[in-house]
């Protein structure tokens, strides 16, 4: 039977969960930051990545109206997170259609269901079942620390090829630079909320459960993508996948 990890021996079972299936290694991953992909491969992944995050703030709303009261600090992290998405400066999902639309594609194109793949679908699902049925800190580490806290480590490779090679500008970009620091904030939060708060040996090992299914849905999104949209193009073997 486990035994209940001290923090900084649960911190690193976190990571180790998540670490491997990182969405980085996926092919679409690895063609974007190596500057293989065309506007209308991002145009494609910024149609379905919006049915993704889109819908952030619900999971996180349907998360916080189950939350405990006296979690209050917790709380107050799951409304400041939705905040920020929704109403905090720039609405994330209008920053995503900018960019959207400078890779070629429409606004109508963007918001419309019908233009995510089936895996899209199945991740979005996947988040909403968690966000209204998991226990809230299992809810907590699938969502913030198997999901949200992997962005900036992609997004930092992403970002430099979107400007140095595909010569996007900083407003069309705007939306990876907002993530790669807001996520980083928000992923160590979540990790601190974990940590704190999965406070059983069972709790914990349903939070590095769901960490790495966490993980895994997202590399499987993303790999999906490079197999709906661009595998008939650009074979895998001209991709490094080993040192991604």
């Amino acid at each position: 039977m486990a035994e209940l990890m001290d923090r900084n021996e649960f911190r690193l079972a976190l990571e180790n969960a998540i670490k491997g299936k990182s969405a980085n290694k996926a092919p679409f991953s690895v063609a974007w930051a190596s500057g293989k992909l065309s506007r209308a491969h991002l145009a494609r992944w910024a149609e379905n990545h919006y049915h993704y995050v889109g819908p952030f703030a619900d999971y996180l709303g349907y998360l916080y109206a189950r939350f405990p009261d006296h979690l209050t600090e917790a709380k107050d992290f799951l409304l400041a997170n939705m905040y920020e998405e929704e109403i905090g400066g720039d609405r994330h999902t209008d920053l995503l259609i900018r960019f959207a639309e400078a890779c070629g594609t429409t606004r109508e194109r963007v918001v419309d269901p019908d233009n995510m793949s089936p895996t899209t679908r199945g991740l979005q699902g996947w988040c909403y079942t968690v966000a209204m049925r998991e226990d809230p800190i299992v809810a907590v580490a699938a969502l913030v620390v198997g999901l949200e806290s992997q962005v900036p480590s992609i997004y930092r490779k992403q970002t430099p090829t979107l400007r140095e090679q595909y010569k996007f500008t900083d407003e069309e970009v705007e939306f990876f630079d907002l993530h790669i620091v807001s996520d980083e904030i928000h992923g160590e939060r979540g990790y601190q909320i974990v940590l704190e708060h999965a406070n059983t040996p069972e709790l914990q090992q349903r939070c590095l459960k769901i960490c790495e299914i966490g993980a895994q849905m997202r590399l499987l999104y993303t790999t999906a993508l490079y197999y709906d949209y661009v595998a008939d193009e650009l074979p895998l073997e001209e991709l490094d996948l080993v040192a991604a």
